[in-house]
């Protein structure tokens, strides 16, 4: 039978799923750590050769472009009505 929940001993930790999941990071640790060099050197041959150190666009770079468009004030409006 199940074991009813008036009955229940509150939370048991599980040490078969624990061991369980420090086995695997183990094992997937000892396999990475020998691919770290050959990751670490392929982003640094990536930095080096392709990544362009591109300015980032800010306010201030923006505001003193000199090739930027810049509006025109607004012109005053004339009411041809009024002209006695």
């Amino acid at each position: 039978m199940s074991t009813k929940v008036s009955e229940s001993t509150g939370y048991v930790s599980n040490v078969q799923m624990s061991a369980f999941g420090y086995v695997m990071a183990a094992i997937i640790a000892i396999v990475m750590l020998p691919v770290l060099p050959v990751v670490v050197l392929v982003w640094l041959l990536w930095r080096v050769f392709v990544a362009g150190d591109d300015v980032e666009p800010s306010y201030e770079t923006w505001r003193n472009d000199p090739n930027r468009l810049r509006p025109s004030p607004p012109e005053p409006e004339t009411d041809d009505e009024d002209e006695d």
